[in-house]
């Protein structure tokens, strides 16, 4: 490959400089850094590569070179990369994330499909249930051909169709002690789409250890609720100071009570959301704040909620990052 030209800041760009080529160079060059582009092809708007030195105000990262993205995902990723609360560097840092997912099943389903199309690099997927008949009124990560199918497998070939360069692990048992502490250790963000509260619990200790962001989704007949629990802040509550733990909390399944089935697809896209927000830096999360949803009359609430100073889960949890 013949040397690549290095633009300085402040420089003039090149008349061939158009389109997505353009686009590109521009959501770099917009946050006073250094870029490099390589020579390119002889098809119009193909960047072979794009190497990109994020300064230190950038979004509180420190500085260091990065290899962007290419032609193709630059394409893929465009309408993203055009929103400037994500741009080039925010969609860089949803391909580089790391995300758990407990539960593949209605929210873990529409959450995990969001997840991949916008480009997480890797997702693992905990489920230990198989694809039952009754799954498919909701569960939209699964089909009819794979009834009887570990939900993780089934989840995996998914998301394989849907966006081949994600790595998707499943793991197909219930999670539990030391080793959803070990998943959650090596993500940068978890998901609870699970059904129970021992596991809602289970994830909340361990994201506080850990200090893992946790966006956790719940959905029945035809009400739904998400929040986030970013644990990096010192001023965030945990799971357990909105919902103790031991208290006389009615668990409601689907089973018995019934799910509306587009009820799943609204909170965990919801969820998805969010964990893409957290990610990429964009906008404003839901820490503080749980969202409830009356899918009969369509009408949302905001009910705001802080930390516990007595809480025996996240009192005495040590330092976070400065709070926002």
């Amino acid at each position: 490959m013949t040397q690549g030209r290095y633009y300085p800041e402040g420089a003039n760009f090149p008349d061939c400089l158009s389109g997505l080529f353009f686009f590109a160079a521009f959501s770099l060059f917009r946050f006073h850094g250094v870029f490099i582009l390589w020579p390119m092809p002889h098809r119009t708007g193909d960047i072979a590569g794009v190497i990109s030195r994020v300064p230190d105000t950038a979004r509180g990262l420190s500085s260091r070179l990065h290899i962007i993205m290419n032609d193709e995902q630059l394409l893929r990723y465009s309408r993203h990369i055009l929103l400037d609360p994500i741009g080039v560097e925010g969609q860089e840092r949803i391909m580089g994330a790391r995300v758990l997912i407990v539960g593949a099943g209605g929210l873990g389903s529409p959450a995990a499909l969001y997840l991949a199309s916008a480009g997480v690099g890797r997702i693992t997927l905990a489920d230990g249930d198989t694809v039952d008949l009754t799954n498919l009124q909701r569960q939209i990560l699964h089909t009819q051909d794979r009834v009887g199918q570990a939900k993780a497998l089934s989840g995996q070939a998914a998301l394989a169709c849907l966006n081949p360069e994600v790595v998707v692990v499943p793991v197909t048992e219930r999670l539990a002690g030391e080793r959803l502490a070990a998943l959650i250790a090596e993500a940068d963000t978890v998901l609870d789409c699970c059904d129970n509260f021992d596991t809602r619990h289970a994830v909340n200790r361990a994201c506080v250890k850990h200090r893992v962001p946790l966006v956790s989704g719940a959905a029945v007949r035809f009400s739904g609720q998400v929040s986030v629990f970013d644990f990096r802040r010192t001023d965030s509550p945990c799971y357990h100071c909105l919902f103790p733990e031991g208290k006389d909390v009615e668990e409601m399944r689907c089973a018995v009570t019934g799910i509306f089935a587009p009820l799943t697809g609204i909170i965990g896209a919801l969820q998805a959301a969010e964990a893409l927000k957290l990610i990429s830096g964009a906008g404003e999360s839901l820490t503080g704040r749980l969202l409830l949803l009356n899918g009969l009359t369509m009408e949302w609430r905001s009910v705001r909620f802080g930390k516990d100073p007595r809480c025996a889960v996240c009192a005495d949890s040590g330092k976070g990052i400065q709070s926002r």
